[in-house]
Formats: C-alpha cells, sequence, structure tokens
C-alpha cells in the first residue's frame, strides 16, 4: 500500500465516481476486468473460478507492498468499475528521479468512453506523483492497444521509448 496516497478521492467526472484502495473483496471485480478487456483475455484472463487463487494470491502481495497500489474507481453504490495498479520505483537514473509505474489500467466497457478513464489519469499525474515524490509518471501499453495510445497521447503522455519483454516459462 502506498501509504502517502490520500485516498479514498472523488474523480471530476460526468458521473459520481470515487477512487479507493481494492481489498480482497474485490477479487472478483478486478478478474472480471481484466477479462473484459479483448487483449487481456487473449492472453489468459479469463475470470474463472480455477484462476481465482492465483489472482487472490497477487492481489494479497500487492495489498501488502508499500510500493505498490491496486485503485479501484467505483459508483455510488460501490460497484467497481474500473482498476490500475501504481507502483512507485525509486531510481538512480535522472539525478536520482522517482517513477510512478501506472499498469494494468481497466475500465469495464459498459463505463468506457465515459470520462473515467481521463480522470483516473489526470488524478495519478496531479494528485499521485506530487503525494509520492514522483518526478515522472510512465506506463506500458500493447502495441496492438491504438486506441490506448490515443488516450494516452491526448492526456500528454509521449511515447518515447520502447519496451521488450522476456518470458520466462
Amino acid at each position: 500500500m502506498l501509504a502517502k496516497l490520500s485516498l479514498p478521492a472523488t474523480l471530476d467526472t460526468a458521473l459520481p465516481v470515487t477512487l479507493r484502495r481494492a481489498t480482497r473483496h474485490d477479487l472478483g471485480a478486478l478478474m472480471t476486468l481484466l477479462a473484459d478487456d479483448p487483449i487481456s483475455a487473449g492472453r489468459g484472463d479469463r475470470a474463472e473460478d480455477a484462476d481465482a487463487a492465483a489472482y487472490a494470491g497477487a492481489l494479497g502481495e500487492l495489498i501488502d507492498d508499500s510500493s505498490n497500489e491496486i485503485i479501484v474507481a467505483v459508483d455510488p453504490d460501490d460497484t467497481v468499475i474500473a482498476t490500475m495498479q501504481l507502483t512507485r520505483v525509486p531510481g538512480m537514473a535522472r539525478r536520482g528521479a522517482t517513477r510512478l509505474l501506472v499498469e494494468a489500467v481497466r475500465v469495464g466497457s459498459e463505463s468506457r468512453s465515459s470520462g473515467v478513464g481521463g480522470a483516473m489519469m489526470r488524478w495519478v499525474t496531479g494528485t499521485a506523483a506530487p503525494a509520492l515524490g514522483a518526478g515522472l509518471v510512465q506506463l506500458t501499453s500493447d502495441n496492438a492497444r491504438t486506441d490506448a495510445h490515443r488516450f494516452y497521447e491526448r492526456l500528454g503522455f509521449v511515447g518515447s521509448h520502447r519496451g521488450f519483454k522476456y518470458q520466462v516459462d
């Protein structure tokens, strides 16, 4: 848990949306959000009961880690409509700059194009990053996510680097 983040927080959106820390009780909703995304589903995120233990272990580890935060966006009924993972990364480069890494941003299909994703990212850059002493917010996005790339560019993010992955079996 990133203790310096002041949560819950109300987002500036047309819909009443609140950001809060994810809890273990949000596991099913988080699994559903991951599976609701075609690229994630293609990688095996299917929200199946057989995978719940693996997801629960990961969620517990992230909740207990002082460098990570799983955040959910909820409607007035506390229904999870979006999520993201934040990781504070201290570094030596850039004169010892701290980075805030944003991963696994997902907005449920029924809430996409409603402004929730943009409000979440503006909260990250305007509130979370300064609170955590991060001078740089960075994220990666699959090459196939061309709509997401345009979305991030509209928010001021710059595609400045090329990322690499190595699958360990």
